[in-house]
């Protein structure tokens, strides 16, 4: 079948492991299926496991992707569940020690087929496109539970989101502001701050920027670049959660703030099915759909990567095989 694949990793030069062509169709253990592929989303994700993060050269070829919206053999239209637990795993399944994603042990969706876990397929709302809805159950679900599990963000809370324009950050922004929550942004790019502003963002501020008024939640994704505006932004008691740090995690820490003031830091990662259950209906329901950079053939994955190296992609990039 057709895939990309790592077939090498490089920290520095990322692109040079892609390689897009054949590869053997997969495996299906007694207590998975298949689904064949009618799109797929390309997620910062996949530029680390190039780079070796999180991926093993042991581990290669790996065929690539976390996200696939598709078809089962009996005709069910389904998403697939990237996070893969233990099977004897019966809490939060990003709580278990062993879990992994779709592409770190297990082969990945940038295929025309991908073998997964029976309890990992949840049912594709008709209302949302196969391209739409391959786009949610990484940096939308990120972004879902980041607000609404760990920040437990409510209608009238004013949230701050580090950065805009990436995958989990436009999620934050059109699912705060469907929700009822005044989402401000920071941005060093003009053209990016507009573009957020039409997701329902209400201002945007340059980096680091002193803002109005105290925020009851800052969502996180840059990392040390970002963090001390991110803790200096929150009110007394408010919540910073951090699901990624792109810039570096080295940042000073500033513990007189966080213990004086009482606030929050959390940690979170991905989400569970149940999360990406809820985030279907709550599109569903409100009409809010994905924005989407660009849709490509599966054979012209490398132009999708390069886009996303380069910082030119604003939305999700989505794969049809």
């Amino acid at each position: 079948m057709f895939a990309a694949y790592a077939s090498a990793l490089d920290a520095d030069d990322p692109l040079s492991g892609l390689t897009v062509g054949e590869r053997p169709e997969p495996s299906v253990p007694g207590d998975w299926t298949t689904v064949t592929v009618r799109a797929t989303a390309l997620n910062h994700h996949d530029l680390w496991s190039l780079r070796g993060v999180g991926l093993d050269e042991k581990r290669l070829p790996m065929i690539l992707g976390c996200d696939a919206a598709g078809v089962t053999d009996d005709g069910a239209e389904v998403l697939v569940h990237a996070v893969v637990s233990d099977p004897d795993w019966r809490d939060d399944e990003t709580l278990d020690p062993k879990r992994s994603l779709l592409s770190e042990r297990f082969q990945g969706t940038f295929a025309e087929r991908v073998a997964v876990p029976r309890r990992n397929l949840v049912p594709k709302p008709s209302a949302l496109s196969f391209e739409e809805a391959a786009c949610l159950p990484t940096a939308w679900l990120t972004a879902y539970r980041m607000l609404f599990t760990q920040a437990q963000v409510v209608p009238g809370q004013t949230v701050l989101v580090q950065g805009a324009g990436g995958g989990v950050a436009t999620a934050l922004v059109a699912l705060g502001a469907a929700a009822g929550a005044r989402m401000w942004v920071t941005s060093r790019d003009p053209e990016r701050a507009s573009r957020v502003l039409s997701l329902g963002a209400a201002e945007v501020f340059g980096s680091g920027e002193r803002l109005p008024a105290r925020v009851d939640a800052v969502m996180e994704t840059v990392g040390e670049a970002t963090w001390q505006h991110s803790l200096r932004s929150l009110r007394p008691g408010g919540t910073v959660v951090v699901s990624g740090a792109t810039s570096g995690y080295a940042a000073p820490t500033e513990l007189n703030r966080v213990f004086f003031l009482q606030l929050r830091v959390l940690g979170s990662t991905m989400g569970t099915r149940d999360e990406l259950v809820r985030l279907l209906a709550f599109c569903e329901r409100t009409g809010l759909r994905p924005p989407i950079h660009q849709v490509l053939p599966l054979a012209q994955a490398r132009d999708g990567f390069a886009a996303l190296e380069n910082g030119d992609v604003f939305g999700k990039v989505v794969f049809t095989p």
